[in-house]
């Protein structure tokens, strides 16, 4: 009975060893950024693969990389106030037709290989008012002018 109790423990062992492995590749992987696309009012769109999973992740490699974005990609390329959006869209299965379905659509490009499915992975938001706002799945963060990042809270109190 022992010897089949140490082998259930090795194998459970290998399993985690080769989950925690799978886990680590995947969060090393290099961000593979497809393209870039502009819109009016200084909204712009990333098409990304390999993006970070967690909230940090997204907001550190923004923070490492929006130097590397501007130079490349000319973004964000904010509007006349200074005011832009990034949107970071995972680029899935590629372009897609825009065929009646609910899809994001570049008119920088010909049809009919123009649009992605809608699956936004991390948004950036710069206004006077807010700074600089991160938008993930799990909520909203701000850049605080300390540096500091918090969760961001749009709650509003009546009086």
């Amino acid at each position: 009975m022992t010897a089949k109790i140490k082998k259930m423990r090795y194998a459970l062992l290998l399993i985690a060893l080769v989950f925690f492995g799978y886990c680590l590749w995947l969060s090393i992987r290099p961000v593979n950024i497809i393209a870039a696309h502009h819109r009016e009012y200084g909204f712009s769109s990333v098409l990304v693969r390999n993006f970070p999973f967690t909230d940090k992740g997204k907001i550190d490699w923004w923070l490492k990389n929006k130097d590397m974005l501007k130079e490349k990609y000319d973004i964000p390329k904010p509007d006349k106030d200074g005011s832009f959006t990034v949107t970071f869209w995972l680029f899935g299965e590629g372009y897609k037709e825009g065929d009646g379905y609910d899809r994001l659509c570049f008119n920088d490009m010909p049809p009919p290989l123009n649009c992605i499915d809608k699956d936004a992975a991390f948004s950036v938001s710069n206004s006077k008012n807010l700074g600089a706002i991160f938008t993930t799945y799990d909520g909203k963060y701000q850049l605080q002018k300390n540096g500091n990042i918090v969760k961001f809270t749009d709650e509003f109190e009546f009086k």
